[in-house]
């Protein structure tokens, strides 16, 4: 019996400390922490979940935010199906950055359309919130992304995000059932993906991923 039917590979980018990792842990492991520890490089989370009758294995990176780690974590854009952007609700400079550094850096190392989310985090911080639900939005819509509010700590939203991006990339896949071969979906020269058929879950994409191009990059 097969174990999944797709392989996304998903990558989280965002600033230092706007809870990255807590919001990948929570989502994988049901699990949160109030200690923070920053993230060192690369590190990665598997889950799968199950979206209209499709299982569907993701393959979450979450990347160091530190400005001193991104010459590393720039290699992890390649073959990226979805790009999760999070913020910190209680830190506006986390915000500006969005735009400012990160989605800069999609457009440099990301393959074209990407599939793109937008998470304020920490909306928990009610007293300590700095940037609205509005300004957030307006910045989504600008840059073709989906907007979700949550919280890692008390999972609010948190499965929501992830499946948002996760039924995004099964219904760009489904859209062209025609062109699918039995064990791979091969659409153009964009990222790539895979079906179940022969995969291992070895993490190296040039023995994990095959080719797939997306018609849009918003997660809808």
């Amino acid at each position: 019996m097969k174990e999944y039917d797709y392989l996304f590979k998903i990558i989280v980018i965002g600033d230092s400390g706007t809870g990255k990792s807590s919001l990948l842990l929570r989502f994988a492991d049901n699990t949160y922490s109030e200690s923070y520890m920053s993230t060192i490089g690369v590190d990665f989370k598997i889950k799968t979940v199950k979206i209209d009758n499709t299982t569907i294995k993701l393959q979450i990176w979450d990347t160091a935010g530190q400005e001193r780690f991104r010459t590393i974590t720039s290699t992890y854009y390649r073959g990226a199906h979805g790009i999760i952007c999070v913020y910190d609700v209680t830190n506006k400079l986390s915000f500006d950055h969005i735009t400012e550094t990160w989605l800069q850096d999609i457009d440099k190392y990301a393959t074209s359309n990407v599939c793109k989310l937008l998470i304020g985090n920490k909306i928990d911080l009610v007293d300590s919130r700095v940037v609205s639900a509005d300004e957030a939005k307006h910045v989504a819509e600008q840059n073709n992304m989906n907007y979700i509010e949550a919280s890692a700590k008390t999972d609010s939203n948190v499965e929501k995000a992830f499946t948002t991006i996760a039924k995004a990339l099964k219904d760009k896949v489904t859209q062209y059932p025609s062109s699918a071969p039995t064990s791979t979906v091969n659409l153009s020269n964009a990222s790539k993906v895979t079906t179940n058929r022969g995969i291992s879950d070895s993490c190296q994409e040039s023995s994990v991923f095959k080719k797939m191009n997306f018609s849009s990059g918003k997660c809808t």
